[in-house]
């Protein structure tokens, strides 16, 4: 199977990685310095080069398109979904080189309603679809334990989960096209929310005087005990905002939940919430920092800073 990759981000670039140790794999960014990355990469491991590593294997591709005529399967892993559907249907895009039988798997967060609509224009062409969103941040995409929710049809999952498999530790589908998506919202609206209650409840414990890495120890053995509260409370303590996810793209997502709940007349009072506090400290400047830097703006209203 020729597999391709577009879309070589925090994310995407080790995903790839572990695809090209295990298939004849051709990529694309529009940043050509991590395409050359790629093919010149070792084998998947802690991300750092010696210069001593055999190549994976994989090769560069000039455009989209080149990866589509080139390609039996397509993953893509972008930032938006203007982004995802101008790559499948737009000038130059999959739709149009890719061969009939062929399949696109979509990695990213998208909203479900463009989800939809790719799939539909891509079935007319007789190219599959799933949409397989991951969720584990950088460091599941580093180590291939990311866990991926998928939609689409039960005969293409089983085809491609063989390819996702190398990519995470837990792959289901969750029902037909865009319901990955759906599951992936949830999981953020969880996330954002677990993010947000850290930065308050994290701050009144500064406030009367706790050690910040001392309560971390003290509650996380305990029901607060989370993966987001072993990503976030380290880089509290540390004041290491570097990400991984981003205050952006979780914005982003959180703004894909809200309206998704606004069509369907569900309300979402905690996810509304958080999508001011994400909101407040893009316009503070903290947009492209990691989501625990939220605390951030705790600490000056209570004059912590």
């Amino acid at each position: 199977m020729k597999v391709g990759f577009i879309g070589l981000g925090v994310m995407g670039g080790h995903m790839a990685r572990h695809l090209a140790g295990r298939y004849d794999l051709t990529v694309f960014d529009v940043d050509s310095a991590k395409i050359a990355t790629l093919e010149t990469a070792g084998p998947p491991g802690d991300g750092t080069l010696s210069g001593t590593e055999p190549s994976t294997g994989a090769r560069g591709a000039a455009s989209v398109a080149a990866v589509g005529a080139a390609c039996d399967l397509v993953l893509l892993s972008l930032p938006s979904s203007e982004i995802v559907e101008r790559v499948v249907a737009g000038d130059g895009g999959l739709l149009l080189h890719m061969d009939p039988g062929g399949a696109v798997i979509d990695t990213s967060t998208t909203e479900p309603t463009v989800t939809k609509r790719i799939a539909a224009r891509l079935a007319e062409r007789g190219i599959g679809f799933l949409d397989a969103p991951v969720s584990g941040g950088e460091g599941g995409a580093r180590a291939a334990t990311l866990s991926i929710m998928v939609g689409g049809p039960a005969e293409l999952f089983d085809r491609c989960k063989p390819v996702l498999e190398v990519l995470g530790a837990s792959v289901v589908r969750v029902g037909e096209v865009g319901a990955g998506e759906v599951a992936k919202l949830v999981n953020n609206m969880i996330v954002g929310c677990t993010f947000a209650a850290i930065a308050e409840s994290f701050a009144l414990g500064r406030k009367m005087g706790l050690d910040v890495e001392e309560l971390y120890q003290a509650i996380r053995g305990g029901w607060a005990a989370s993966a987001v509260l072993d990503v976030a409370a380290p880089g509290i303590i540390a004041r290491n905002f570097t990400p991984g996810g981003t205050v952006d793209l979780h914005f982003k997502d959180i703004g894909y939940a809200l309206s998704l709940a606004r069509g369907q007349n569900v309300p979402t009072p905690m996810t509304a919430v958080v999508d001011e506090i994400f909101k407040a400290a893009r316009a503070s400047g903290r947009g492209p920092q990691a989501q625990h830097v939220i605390i951030e703006l705790w600490e000056e209203l209570l004059g912590l800073a």
